[in-house]
């Protein structure tokens, strides 16, 4: 079978893979949908540590099931929508033992330590599975990556009323808006581009910022009677993003990183102190984040195709990610087979 592997940095090419051998407690899934996200243009710019090449990218997926092991629920009949939950737990260590197996130390999440599903089939087990087919097909693809932006607003312990920031509107960035809209907080949404700050207001955002023309603190600071923010989220991954969310969190607020910076970032710390900040790290999906999602995106309908910058057949497949990366100001790029 075909599958688009990224085979070094700037170059992704087709190759011809064995068809994947199911076991009894196992799915095999035609791949219908993978979205792009910015771990899979990261990999492609070289960027990403945390993958080995050459890599089959991909862990936002809808598929249709095609078949389904012995031991698997008779629900899965062949022809049904599933979204991919694309990460592991290994059940025993630290996180697991703690209920937390979206932390799992050894998880293997699907287009990032294990090859992923930017092929014409993949296998998975049941388990990994959830069934939908009442979301339109290209909305599938959608579910994971806004999964983690509500799991971060989770993390922040978001309330009805509150003010949080949210720096940067990628994906992940308005997934934490819109679960943070959803729980009735005021949202400020931060990015560099002009495009995503109109989706940020279209998702109800009730203020946009654009960085590196606006001062951001002092905008904040005004807005908040310079009490500063509820909790600061940061989607965007770099030193500067880091620092700033603990100037703008409030005295006694919160920040979640969500996303990780690729270079050293370096604190003047008595504001941890000063402020008494609690700071979490934010990290994949639970189960519980991906059906709220799906309520969220069966409640929307049609409106979530403004989430999508644009789709490309499977045979183009070699030019989603060279069009990703020449085109900065795109939100999602998905593949349709």
């Amino acid at each position: 079978m075909k599958a688009l592997m990224i085979e070094q940095e700037g170059r992704t090419r087709f190759h011809d893979v064995a068809v994947p051998v199911a076991g009894p407690e196992d799915v095999r899934i035609a791949v219908r949908h993978v979205g792009l996200c910015g771990s899979d243009l990261n990999t492609f710019r070289g960027l990403n540590p945390l993958v080995q090449l050459p890599r089959i990218p991909g862990h936002e997926i809808g598929g249709e099931v095609i078949a389904a092991g012995a031991s698997v629920s008779p629900e899965f009949r062949p022809g049904r929508r599933v979204i991919v939950m694309p990460y592991t737990s290994c059940g025993h260590c630290a996180s697991c033992r703690k209920g937390r197996t979206n932390a799992c130390r050894y998880n293997r999440t699907l287009g990032v330590q294990q090859d992923g599903g930017l092929a014409e089939e993949i296998v998975l087990p049941a388990s990994k599975l959830i069934l939908n087919d009442t979301l339109a097909p290209q909305h599938l693809a959608l579910v994971e990556p806004l999964s983690v932006g509500f799991h971060a607003v989770a993390r922040g312990r978001v309330q009805k009323g509150e003010r949080i920031v949210v720096l940067g509107c990628g994906m992940i960035g308005m997934g934490v808006l819109i679960g943070a809209v959803a729980r009735g907080a005021d949202v400020i949404a931060v990015d560099m581009s002009p495009e995503k700050l109109a989706l940020a207001r279209r998702f109800g955002a009730a203020h946009t910022f654009e960085a590196g023309k606006e001062d951001i603190v002092a905008k904040v600071s005004e807005l908040t009677a310079d009490d500063g923010v509820d909790v600061a989220f940061e989607a965007v991954g770099t030193p500067a993003t880091f620092t700033q969310c603990v100037t703008l969190a409030g005295f006694a607020g919160r920040v979640v990183y969500v996303g990780y910076s690729k270079a050293p970032v370096t604190y003047e710390t008595q504001m941890f102190n000063l402020k008494e900040l609690d700071i979490m790290g934010s990290r994949n999906a639970t189960l519980e984040d991906f059906h709220a999602v799906i309520a969220y995106l069966e409640q929307i309908g049609d409106k979530a195709d403004a989430l999508i910058s644009r789709i490309m057949p499977f045979a183009e497949a070699e030019e989603a990610l060279p069009f990703w990366d020449s085109n900065r100001d795109t939100l999602k790029v998905v593949v349709a087979r």
